[in-house]
């Protein structure tokens, strides 16, 4: 197997929130009278940075500050934080890779408090050996966090696989040097991951399988 090292991404790829962040949007967005998304718009129009998301929904952030609304969804979410469950076979997936000698680690644009709360709340903090989260709300910092993760594992060229659901983890894994492989059960579609020419799977007991059968 070609893998040493997992590095995994969190919201949409390991936890199931897909759903549960389009319902927190649009309760931002109808406390403002603004027209609610749909499933589809959300697949095929969130993207990083988050607040070129927000304008794609037409915030308007120069009447008001990209902050306002974002501290709006992040307070909803973390107060529901323990709403959404791990996707299916997530757990499984982690402990097949565990067995196989696969060390893991998670690197998130969530901040490190959400991340402490939920990996704690669904007992998976033990196959990390390493948990990345941001010291903000807003997804930056990530590509600096995982290249100083990716130096510090000093793996070789092909060792490292980083797992996400967005265009933003391809382009993550790029710059880090790691390969790169897609989950198409989280937040952007089928269609614009596999735009990316990186791998891209439905689920993530496929993508193990493809794992397995690496090198």
């Amino acid at each position: 197997m070609a893998y040493k090292h997992i590095i995994w991404d969190w919201n949409g790829t390991l936890l199931n929130d897909r759903h549960f962040c389009i319902e927190i949007m649009n309760n931002v967005l109808k406390r403002r009278q603004m027209s609610p998304m749909t499933e589809e718009w959300f697949l095929e129009n969130f993207c990083f940075p988050v607040k070129e998301y927000y304008k794609k929904l037409g915030f308007d952030l120069e009447k008001e500050p990209f902050e306002i609304s974002g501290d709006e969804f992040i307070h909803e979410y973390m107060e529901r934080i323990h709403e959404p469950n791990l996707h299916l076979n997530a757990m499984d997936t982690m402990k097949n890779m565990d067995r196989m000698g696969v060390t893991q680690s998670l690197l998130s644009a969530s901040s490190q408090a959400m991340l402490d709360a939920t990996l704690k709340f669904h007992h998976i903090e033990r196959f990390f050996i390493k948990v990345m989260g941001q010291d903000n709300h807003y997804a930056y910092g990530k590509e600096e966090m995982g290249k100083r993760w990716v130096d510090e594992l000093n793996h070789g060229p092909h060792e490292i696989l980083f797992v996400g659901d967005t265009l933003h983890d391809k382009e993550v894994a790029d710059l880090i040097g790691a390969d790169c492989a897609l989950i198409s059960h989280g937040h952007v579609s089928q269609s614009r991951l596999e735009n990316t020419g990186a791998p891209v799977f439905p689920s993530l007991i496929e993508m193990l399988d493809w794992v397995r059968n690496s090198g």
